[in-house]
């Protein structure tokens, strides 16, 4: 074969080779990729959401509603028995509620007020805190809201006596932000 007809070979050769692999990359990129699908578990994948038909948004739940006998006006409301906080601002709008850990030590229903914060103090168990905003003594022991630095919620020894109620620290930072000192706190059932 002459030396014009191997050439002309080889480059027909390397552009049928490059447009296979290009059609073979294409395939490849559009296909599902059922080996990785075979191999998740229900411990390691998110379950899909199944999209909504009807063209509606997918609404979130409504939020717990404030507990009707929590008065009026601006205030915190600390539900004992919901282990639940709404903090509620003007024409009794819910800014933000959130459940929190309870300490060992609950003050009684009644109505409170801000009495002091810290930003960053260590807590009654040894952790950590920020955001802390005190409302009521029961005993020796000062209760208030307080959320860990680590971020933990850990259950309270119950042979200490602790007022701390922990919160996250996103839902300590919003507490931090809405409770000023002398600002109303119900505590109820």
């Amino acid at each position: 074969m002459p030396a014009k007809s191997s050439t002309i070979v080889t480059a027909l050769t390397t552009a049928a080779v490059v447009a296979v692999g290009v059609l073979g990359y294409q395939a490849a990129a559009s296909a599902p990729d059922t080996l990785t699908e075979a191999r998740k578990d229900s411990h390691h994948s998110t379950p899909k959401k199944q999209p909504d038909r009807s063209g509606k948004k997918e609404k979130a739940p409504a939020p717990a509603p404030v507990p009707p006998a929590s008065g009026k006006g601006q205030r915190i409301v600390y539900s004992l028995d919901a282990k639940r906080v709404w903090l509620v601002g003007a024409q009794e709008k819910v800014r933000r509620t959130f459940t929190v850990a309870p300490s060992t030590v609950s003050p009684p229903p009644g109505t409170y007020a801000v009495g002091s914060r810290s930003v960053s103090v260590t807590g009654s168990d040894g952790i950590a805190i920020e955001h802390v905003v005190r409302f009521a003594t029961v005993g020796n022991v000062t209760i208030g809201f307080s959320a860990a630095v680590d971020g933990s919620r850990p259950t309270p020894d119950p042979s200490k006596k602790t007022g701390g109620i922990r919160e996250s620290r996103d839902d300590g930072k919003a507490m931090w932000d809405f409770a000023l000192q002398g600002t109303k706190v119900v505590v109820v059932s």
